[in-house]
């Protein structure tokens, strides 16, 4: 078996049944002229002779490439800022994307079924710990100016420390539960320095994997949660709405992008649905611009919302009703979207919640196609 990968360098990482190795391969120039830094490339090559280059969705650097413990799936970190990470199965498909970030770093537990993505080095230590046989998002606690990630052998706990001579003020060490919690913590006095700490080894099956709970432990080591740095505003704009205005637009996990199936071709009844859809829509249109400009529209008081939804729009009040409380939702829905767009940690229910976006929109054009 031989394949041949044109490189200046390469990295080997093979899985642990020593069944398949990935190459990161790297060359000082880009042909291409995309980077000033040259170029790299993911190979992957099984020992039964099946190989492949895997296709990476975004141009960049390759950061990072992980396998889990049953050398079935590989993530890959990659991209400019910010990153893109995906998990790909043995045929090099990729099976779940996490969206971009900041991160630059992947890890997965010793049982395989919890991923950490976290940007450490020159980021500031954020993480995200996802649940990877049912891609949930179970915390995203920071760990700032970390230089060292491990892994307990038991699956459950998380060691992150600062440590010399990458960094030589605020040494020290957190024992994390992967629900975000801190049990432990040790800060080494200024005038000492911390330059190693590692997990006992353990034989593997010693720990049995447990059951992934999303509920933060009790923990008696009070969290401080880093402040985050909000841009200036003058106090002019201060009163008024914030506007999204972000430099690099971030890409959410694609079990919470609006529209999870908008890539693949519609089946000819949703096509047929959509056609239906538009042409009502027209012919409301038309309609409208056939009363004439003569015939102007009187403002609504000020007591009663501009959005508020007309009493009858079918003649029938259940599915007015109906139609009603599925605005309602979706409205919510949207709401929950910007919140995480800027950000802000959303609860289990409410990332729940935004998934069922894509039902209750085809509900809402169902009722109003049956109008």
């Amino acid at each position: 078996m031989f394949q041949e990968v044109k490189a200046d360098k390469v990295t080997m990482l093979w899985n642990k049944k020593a069944t398949a190795v990935l190459v990161i391969a790297s060359t000082d120039v880009d042909k291409t002229g995309a980077s000033y830094y040259g170029e790299q490339t993911l190979h992957y090559i099984a020992t039964n002779g099946e190989s492949a280059v895997v296709q990476l969705p975004k141009n960049g650097p390759i950061y990072d490439v992980v396998w889990n413990s049953s050398s079935t799936e590989f993530c890959a970190v990659y991209g400019f800022m910010p990153a893109k990470a995906t998990i790909f199965n043995l045929k090099c498909d990729p099976v779940f994307d996490f969206g971009t970030g900041p991160r630059n770093a992947a890890y997965y537990s010793p049982h395989g079924h919890i991923l950490v993505l976290a940007g450490f080095g020159n980021l500031r230590g954020q993480m995200e710990v996802w649940d990877v046989k049912n891609y949930k998002l179970i915390s995203k606690p920071v760990a700032s100016d970390s230089t060292y990630f491990a892994w307990c052998p038991d699956g459950e706990h998380i060691l992150t420390a600062t440590c010399a001579p990458r960094l030589r003020v605020n040494n020290g060490y957190k024992i994390w539960h992967y629900t975000g919690s801190i049990l432990h913590k040790f800060d080494v006095p200024s005038n000492a320095e911390l330059w190693q700490v590692s997990w006992q080894p353990f034989l593997d099956g010693i720990f049995p994997a447990k059951a992934i709970t999303y509920q933060a432990v009790p923990s008696e080591v009070p969290s401080k949660e880093p402040k985050v740095a909000t841009a200036y505003r003058p106090p002019a704009l201060r009163n008024k709405p914030v506007t999204n205005s972000k430099l690099h637009e971030e890409e959410p996990p694609q079990n919470m992008k609006p529209h999870p199936g908008n890539d693949k071709p519609l089946s000819k009844t949703a096509l047929k649905n959509q056609r239906k859809h538009e042409a009502k829509k027209a012919a409301k249109q038309e309609a409208k611009s056939d009363k004439g400009p003569d015939l102007v529209p009187t403002p609504a008081p000020q007591s009663i919302p501009q959005n508020t939804i007309p009493q009858s729009v079918s003649g029938d009040p259940e599915i007015d009703k109906k139609i009603k409380n599925l605005k309602k939702k979706l409205k919510a829905i949207e709401q929950l979207k910007e919140q995480a767009a800027t950000g802000k940690q959303l609860e289990k229910n409410q990332l729940e919640k935004i998934q069922k976006e894509t039902a209750l929109l085809q509900e809402l054009e169902d009722l109003e196609l049956g109008l």
